[in-house]
């Protein structure tokens, strides 16, 4: 059977902008098209030329893209010509080989956000079209507020995207703009609309504030639409746009869509996908969501016993599709959960072949187990299992003691100041490092990695990233738990903890563990 052809259309550097917190550079764009790029998307929007000076210089000269480079923006305005709308015209003399103009298709919208008439609008939306078009333009039309829209005044909803078709509009683009539309209805509403605009001319363009975007793109598709619009991680206004990272391989992956449609995106593409997805959270300097579907670190992480014995046997058994499709792992989860096929399955994938009998097993099965009673978390940290494990089979080398150390907080010119000192002792040279920071544990990480003799080459590039806390039981002298992140200069990452009733101590030996874990990763004897 021939399949049909799927297109994806991102709106990260658009409609994702608009998420709080989030404001890309000129140089930050053109890293994300090369991301979009190498993962296969049709369509790149890159936002709005003439709306702030960055998507100005964006669309100033040519950019070298795979995917249709596009522009976006508003449709005529009701009362001028299309020669004297200047924002009209920037779109036109863009360079990009495709706009897209956002078209309201709600009366109530027309009425109260355009103050013109129905038909003022709808003459709007065709001159519009048409205008691009001469421009040689591949033009979409989103219909704005389509689908509340649509619940309103069928006719007029109707009228708007049928308008934008007939004038010549390759797609017109079906907007859930307020995110409250549930999958049934989007199924029937599209139904309807393919009546008078064909499927292979429609998109959709959802938002997710009630959890359903992805969801109602879907049904979008099997309603008859043929572009999906969404965004990287599903970034966006408010709750955010349908996630593309989900979207996409759903439609490679599931029988469903896979035997009847087929887009850019071929599985070898795919396996491209997490490092797509967790490159992008680096360059909005966020930590990726673990349990996103597919990408997320905890996607394929078991943490039962029971689950983990199946999963080795028969990976089906707790696996929806295998990790490796998506360039994302299995991880086996080492807890107080944990049984002895959770143990086996972490340590082979670090590298340690250890026999199923072997009594050393059972002994670490039951320290892991204890140390979590106490505080520890393993099934988060995955350097500071590594070097327990590896100590207790007796591969760890040790390179450096800390003899001790000291912390001091003071308060300077009203300014808060902390200074660590740190004794450590490698071979039998002693250093004493003092180091200086904006907190105990900043000012700690600085001295520790200030000297470490002849190691220090291996532990140059290493920076911690995230540092977090948590308190274990209540009250000032509660037991602490640190989790810290530490990262090298090749991007690689890492977890480690500490636990103790003292915050400063729980912290110490997260960063030890830290370092110790770079040098153990980088071979050093």
């Amino acid at each position: 059977m021939t399949r049909e052809r799927l297109y994806l259309f991102d709106t990260t550097l658009r409609d994702g902008q608009q998420t709080p917190g989030v404001d890309f550079s000129l140089e930050d764009k053109l890293v994300v098209m090369r991301l979009l790029d190498q993962l296969g998307v049709d369509y790149i929007e890159g936002g709005y030329p003439g709306g702030n000076p960055t998507d100005t210089a964006l669309f100033a000269e040519p950019r070298k893209s795979k995917a249709i480079f596009t522009a976006f923006g508003m449709t005529k305005r009701a009362g001028r010509s299309v020669s004297n709308d200047s924002g009209l015209q920037q779109l036109l003399s863009a360079h990009a080989p495709a706009a897209c103009f956002v078209a309201k298709s709600w009366d109530y919208h027309v009425r109260v956000a355009l103050g013109c008439t129905n038909e003022e609008n709808l003459d709007s939306i065709r001159q519009t079209v048409q205008a691009a078009r001469a421009a040689g333009k591949e033009v979409l039309i989103d219909c704005e507020h389509f689908f509340d829209g649509f619940k309103a005044n069928l006719d007029y909803a109707l009228a708007c995207a049928a308008e934008a078709y007939k004038a010549g509009a390759r797609w017109v683009v079906l907007c859930d703009t307020n995110g409250g539309t549930l999958p049934a209805e989007i199924s029937e509403i599209v139904r309807t609309v393919t009546k008078q605009v064909p499927g292979d001319h429609l998109g959709i363009h959802a938002h997710n504030d009630t959890e359903h975007a992805v969801a109602n793109s879907l049904a979008a598709v099997d309603a008859g639409v043929r572009q999906i619009q969404g965004t990287l991680n599903g970034i966006g206004e408010r709750c955010g746009n349908a996630n593309l990272a989900s979207i996409i391989p759903t439609l490679v992956l599931k029988k469903h869509y896979a035997e009847r449609f087929v887009t850019g995106i071929d599985e070898t593409r795919l396996r491209g996908l997490t490092a797509v997805s967790r490159g992008f959270d680096e360059l909005l300097n966020r930590s990726p969501n673990k349990q996103a579907p597919y990408v997320g670190k905890s996607a394929f992480a078991t943490k039962a016993g029971i689950h983990a014995s199946a999963i080795m046997k028969e990976p089906e058994t707790y696996e929806h599709v295998p990790p490796d499709k998506v360039g994302n792992r299995r991880q086996m989860l080492v807890s107080d959960q944990a049984g002895k096929s959770n143990l086996l399955a972490e340590l082979q994938r670090i590298g340690l072949t250890v026999a199923k009998d072997d009594t050393r097993l059972d002994a670490l099965l039951r320290d892991v187990k204890e140390r979590e009673s106490h505080g520890y978390a393993y099934d988060g940290a995955d350097a500071s299992f590594e070097l327990l494990a590896r100590r207790a089979l007796g591969t760890v080398p040790k390179y450096f003691d800390v003899l001790s150390f000291r912390v001091i907080v003071e308060e300077r010119d009203k300014e808060m100041v902390s200074e660590a000192v740190v004794k450590v002792k490698v071979d039998d040279q002693v250093y004493l490092n003092a180091g200086e920071g904006n907190g105990p544990v900043n000012a700690l990480d600085v001295a520790l990695r200030k000297d470490l003799g002849k190691y220090q080459s291996f532990i140059d590039d290493m920076e911690l990233v995230d540092f977090k806390v948590r308190i274990l039981n209540g009250g000032t002298g509660a037991t602490t738990r640190v989790l810290i992140e530490s990262r090298d200069g090749n991007g690689n990452s890492w977890f480690t903890v500490g636990v103790s009733p003292n915050i400063v101590d729980a912290s110490f030996q997260a960063l030890s563990d830290a370092i110790t874990y770079k040098l153990v990763r980088e071979g050093v004897a």
